[in-house]
């Protein structure tokens, strides 16, 4: 991608409550444009979708995958493979969080990273929030990276301390954020949903499933009427 393509732009975050059906659609055609280098990897592991229904909603949610919000036995899960460093994601942000509020109590919402590998800060990020996970302040980091994003997104250098900031505001261990942070596990524990997203067919952030099913959603309303139709059928 060239210099020029890869400028950062300033996008007006539509806010929670006036996300339109238009502001979505533009966020998906968004994906494609922020985050073609993720089909190299793509290629690269060649993945194939399983055909099973029930495997690929066995991959899509692992048992210990990230759970921003649940219900006690809610049978839909609705799972995004995100990248903190995506503008495309934290354009979508605010539609996640609309949805999370109109199916609360109702359907269980789940995050898995997907970091690219052009964006030079994605993992650190996703290492940030893994580690704020792990003391239990997943929502609050998670939501710190896409406020802040433009912050320090695309920058080509190492945004480690503004991210152990970000642990110091939230009131984190730092010296458990620190060890967590560093330690080979946490980077593992990051490949291994990637790998999922791999095998699921991902080939962009964000890309949303409900109980398994890949959604190729041109609106707000899409993501909707797939939610309604799992509870309809669950």
């Amino acid at each position: 991608m060239s210099r020029t393509a890869r400028k950062r732009r300033n996008p007006t975050l539509p806010t929670t409550g006036g996300m339109s059906n238009r502001k979505f659609s533009l966020i998906i055609i968004a994906v494609f444009v922020v985050c073609v280098g993720v089909l190299f990897g793509i290629s690269r592991y060649g993945a194939e979708d399983p055909s099973d229904p029930a495997a690929a909603a066995s991959i899509a949610v692992r048992d210990n995958s990230l759970r921003l919000s649940g219900a006690p036995g809610a049978t839909v899960d609705f799972v995004e493979f995100l990248d903190f460093e995506c503008e495309a994601c934290a354009a979508a942000h605010p539609a996640v969080e609309q949805l999370r509020a109109d199916y609360a109590g109702r359907v269980n919402f789940v995050i898995r990273y997907f970091p690219i590998a052009s964006h030079a800060n994605a993992e650190r990020a996703a290492r940030a929030v893994e580690a704020a996970a792990q003391q239990g302040a997943l929502e609050p980091m998670y939501k710190r990276m896409f406020e802040t994003q433009i912050e320090w997104g695309e920058q080509q250098v190492p945004m480690d301390e503004r991210f152990r900031g970000y642990a110091r505001d939230l009131g984190l261990d730092l010296a458990r954020f620190d060890a967590t942070y560093d330690d080979p596990a946490t980077m593992e524990r990051i490949d291994a949903d990637r790998q999922d997203g791999y095998t699921l067919g991902v080939r962009g952030t964000p890309t949303f499933f409900v109980n398994g099913e890949r959604l190729e959603p041109e609106s707000l309303d899409d993501l909707r009427r797939a939610l309604d139709d799992a509870l309809a059928g669950s």
